[in-house]
């Protein structure tokens, strides 16, 4: 194996062959597994997910990979990841093997990509991505069936690269849209799960970050990849103020260390009355170490957000950008969303419709009542762990 795929735990997979889905039909106590005839019964025993993006798209591709393996224990996934994303994903207990596409190396991660594929065999490939550059990596993947979005969502002549595609389908959430692709595939995906940890290595860390806190902490992560969803430091502050003096807990700022977010840290951390902590940097994996530990998190629609989701966390959401019926928390958290991507009274469609200028619209008030909202219907009941 290159070291391209350090980190990630590799095992061999014995032959197998799917079961008649007709016949697990009768059996499954949830919704009814439909198998389509285009891919019915594909062999899933080396399988190779396209899903390189942002680290909000790994989070909801995680339920994606738990699903196939809880169907096919022995089937073995290789997810070619961009260096950054990987992180997140590394230590896996089900993703065998990582190839990374370092886009930094432009025309040059083609060429890295196409000899890492060279010398493996895949039953199934899964293109998760609607844009050209995923095409690419998926037409360099040898697979009899490669499968993708139907012709009207897949972007930049992605479908060419494809030789099998999901059913059109009308808009739903992002989580949902994955989901498309295992019931063409005849897989069972609930119960939905993310595990993304801590891992037990990851525990130690975790234990000693939190013995110097003496409250429970409240991570802000304080801006985006996009600066049109990004909320004011000015007024992230005075939230962090409050969340101090009025609801007793510990503001921590996270995030990476781009410009944007080390100008928002430096204006929140002038001018909140209590600076908070900042913890900006520390990487996705320990991102998901704070948050676990953490009794709430505050973020806009952004990587961070959707793994404190699938921790299990509560999160107050600022929407205004993008469709929070779309991108929003998956099923979890919404009565602690502020929403102002739609007008007052509006009942918005599910869209990929960006609005602009709408976050300027959220006002300190309107977090810190989903704040009150947290302590009144969750705060008791989400301690952090000890």
């Amino acid at each position: 194996m290159s070291g391209a795929a350090a980190g990630a735990r590799v095992r061999a997979s014995p032959a197998h062959t799917a079961p008649d889905l007709r016949e697990r039909d009768e059996q499954h106590d949830g919704p009814r597994i439909v198998a389509f005839p285009t891919v019915r019964d594909p062999r899933l025993d080396h399988v190779l997910i396209v899903m390189m993006s942002a680290a909000g798209d790994v989070v909801h591709t995680l339920p994606v990979v738990n699903a196939l393996k809880r169907f096919q224990p022995g089937c073995h996934i290789t997810w070619i990841l961009q260096p950054g994303p990987a992180t997140l994903v590394h230590g896996h207990p089900n993703v065998d093997e990582i190839l990374l596409f370092d886009r930094s190396r432009r025309w040059r991660a083609f060429l890295d990509m196409r000899q890492a594929l060279a010398t493996r065999r895949f039953d199934l490939v899964i293109n998760l991505q609607v844009y050209f550059k995923a095409g690419i990596v998926t037409a360099l993947a040898s697979a009899p069936v490669k499968l993708g979005f139907d012709r009207t969502r897949a972007r930049d002549l992605n479908w060419l690269f494809t030789n099998r595609r999901i059913p059109p389908h009308a808009n739903q959430h992002v989580q949902d849209q994955y989901f498309e692709f295992l019931r063409e595939l005849g897989v069972p995906w609930e119960p939905v799960e993310w595990n993304i940890g801590p891992w037990t290595h990851e525990r130690t860390w975790q234990r000693e970050l939190f013995s110097g806190f003496e409250r429970p902490a409240a991570p802000i992560v304080v801006a985006t990849s996009k600066p049109e969803k990004d909320w004011f430091p000015e007024r992230w502050a005075e939230v962090a103020d409050a969340l101090w003096h009025d609801f007793s807990l510990e503001p921590v700022l996270v995030g990476g260390r781009s410009d944007r977010e080390l100008h928002a840290e430096r204006v929140i951390r002038e001018r909140a009355r209590h600076a908070p902590r900042s913890a900006l940097g520390s990487g996705l994996r320990r991102l998901v170490a704070i948050l676990d530990g953490s009794a709430l998190a505050l973020a806009p629609d952004t990587g961070p957000l959707h793994m404190a989701v699938a921790l299990n966390k509560p999160v107050v959401s600022l929407m205004g950008y993008t469709n929070p019926k779309r991108t929003g928390p998956y099923h979890r958290f919404h009565d602690l969303i502020v929403d102002a991507y739609g007008d007052p009274g509006e009942d918005y469609p599910i869209s990929m419709e960006n609005r602009r200028d709408r976050m300027e619209r959220i006002q300190v008030r309107d977090v810190l009542d989903r704040v009150e909202r947290w302590r009144q219907r969750y705060g008791s009941s989400n301690a952090p762990k000890p």
